[in-house]
């Protein structure tokens, strides 16, 4: 079985070849302008755009903990919307992460990866605004999609 691989860079400019699924962690509330989205949004428009209209349609569709949308940016890129924040705060029932949303986020994901053939990129999903630890999240990503001989880099931001 392979593993992660960990680099320091920008998980919006991927590396490698072929095709690439951009993963990411959202909210449950429609919030977008903080953290990594700014930088989605800095790339390409269709990320957000179609979030909120997830969001905003959500009545009628799969909107929820644990749901991920997809959204072609490009001929060989995708985003992955993965919805595994509770809220935007950190409150008396801790902090937004959700770690069992995440993990069934990844299912779906690994599908669309195997599907398409694509690698998958991340920043440490939902260790940012949502306060997570990557000793959780880094099993799910080992079980969901290494196990199935998905190639995921995981991109540290900064020197």
């Amino acid at each position: 079985m392979s593993e992660i691989t960990y680099v320091r860079g920008d998980a919006t400019t991927p590396l490698g070849k072929g095709v690439k699924l951009i993963a990411h962690v959202c909210n449950d509330i429609g919030g977008w302008g903080k953290g990594f989205v700014l930088a989605l949004s800095d790339r390409w428009p269709e990320p957000e755009t179609a979030y909120r209209r997830w969001h905003r349609e959500r009545a009628g569709n799969d909107f929820a903990l644990g749901a991920t949308q997809f959204v072609k940016v490009d001929r060989y890129m995708w985003v992955a919307n993965m919805i595994g924040q509770r809220g935007t705060k950190t409150g008396s029932k801790g902090v937004p992460v959700r770690y069992e949303a995440i993990d069934t986020a990844l299912a779906p994901l690994a599908d669309k990866a195997l599907e398409l053939g694509a690698s998958v990129h991340m920043p440490r999903i939902g260790c940012g605004l949502a306060g997570g630890k990557w000793s959780r999240v880094e099993p799910l990503i080992n079980e969901r999609l290494i196990a199935k001989g998905i190639k995921v880099t995981v991109y540290d931001h900064g020197d």
